[in-house]
């Protein structure tokens, strides 16, 4: 019974791995994907605009 015990997590860990991986793969594109690209443009533009709308010191 010991192999049983020594066998356990690293299966265990193997099906929770695999489980994610899916997971991660399955919310790549479709309806979330536009949400996602607004979400990251929206971003980009406030810190392209707060680093122009600030002054830059120069040394």
């Amino acid at each position: 019974m010991d192999y049983v015990s020594a066998l356990l997590p690293p299966a265990v860990m193997a099906v929770l791995f695999i489980a994610v991986i899916r997971v991660i793969i399955k919310s790549q594109g479709g309806a979330n994907k536009a949400k996602e690209d607004a979400a990251v443009d929206a971003a980009l533009a406030r810190a392209e605009s707060a680093e122009q709308s600030s002054p830059r010191a120069e040394a």
